[in-house]
């Protein structure tokens, strides 16, 4: 299911690939443990598909809590946690940015 859900998310399919990643979330948190790091990274890759949708806020709190599970269940140091650090401060760059632009918009005007 994960590997469909990768194929939907590659193909621009959002909701499909947010549907069966929250299927693979709960199955995964069945089978393996909610701080499995299988578990993690369909986690981290459904904050990729809320950000793609749009929904900021929201893949930016998922990433922070898989960026807390995975520095507290693997390491701060192991690569995963590092990719996820670094993502999250992209997307926190990147709102603070917008959200700047927005700020200043009257001033333009």
């Amino acid at each position: 299911m994960a590997n469909l859900a990768t194929t939907f998310w590659n193909q621009g399919r959002w909701e499909e690939a947010e549907r069966l990643e929250l299927e693979v979330i709960e199955t995964s948190k069945t089978k393996l443990g909610a701080n499995h790091p299988s578990t993690l990274t369909s986690i981290n890759n459904l904050a990729f598909t809320w950000k793609s949708q749009g929904h900021v806020d929201n893949a930016i709190n998922l990433i922070e809590e898989c960026v807390m599970l995975r520095t507290q269940m693997i390491g701060i140091n192991h690569p995963n946690t590092s990719a996820s650090q670094t993502i999250l401060l992209e997307w926190q760059t990147e709102r603070l940015r917008v959200s700047n632009i927005i700020d200043d918009v009257p001033k333009i005007l």
